[in-house]
Parts: C-alpha cells; structure tokens; sequence
C-alpha cells in the first residue's frame, strides 16, 4: 500500500510540474501583431509547445509555436523549424516575458501553417 501511494504522490507532483511549466495563452497581447522573419538559431519540437529563436535587427526573439501534435497535424514537421532553417512567424507578442511572441501562423518557403 505504501508503495501504491509513493507512486500517487510522485506521479501528482509530475503532473503538477509540467503543468506549471506551461503557461496559459493569456498572456499575450492579441490586439498587438508582430513577425518575425529570419533564420533558426536554436528550436525546440517538445512538449508542451515548441519553440523557435529568431534574431531580427539584433535581438534574439522566441516564437511560441503550438505543441508538437498539433504542429505535425497542421503541416509543420521537426525538420521545418531545424536550426538554420528561415520562417516567418506572425503572431502576438508576451506581456510578461520581453522579445517573446506567440506564433500563430508560420510560414516556410511558400506554405503557410496555421497554429491555432
């Protein structure tokens, strides 16, 4: 029983981590749109959302993308957001976190993906 319970307990503190690792789409100024348009430096295809830094006139940027489910179902596959790679990324920018947006379409040469 005692094992069962560690298990419950390690299980719910798991749960409780990543959920804190994501951060809800509220903070995101909607009524703000900004792109991003340039080459990858660094990009993330994990859960929860992906994750691509662009540098644009000098500052290093990161688009929020959706998670990787639903960029895969969407069109947009691990090789289209590599390191190197150019996209376009349109979307709102963070009210919390400076030089951060979250992308709501991104295009790769000539298609365009929808994220949300």
């Amino acid at each position: 029983m005692r094992i069962i319970s560690s298990a419950v307990a390690i299980a719910a503190l798991l749960a409780a981590g990543a959920a804190a690792a994501h951060h809800g789409w509220g903070s995101y100024d909607a009524s703000k749109t900004i792109v991003l348009d340039g080459p990858i430096l660094e990009s993330s295809y994990e859960f929860p959302h992906g994750e691509a830094i662009i540098e644009l006139n000098g500052v290093r940027w990161t688009a929020t993308l959706a998670p990787p489910s639903r960029m895969q179902s969407r069109g947009l596959a691990r090789e289209d957001v590599a390191v190197g790679k150019r996209i376009k990324a349109e979307g709102y920018p963070s009210t919390v976190n400076k030089n951060e947006m979250r992308a709501e379409r991104v295009t790769v040469g000539s298609r365009v993906i929808e994220m949300r």
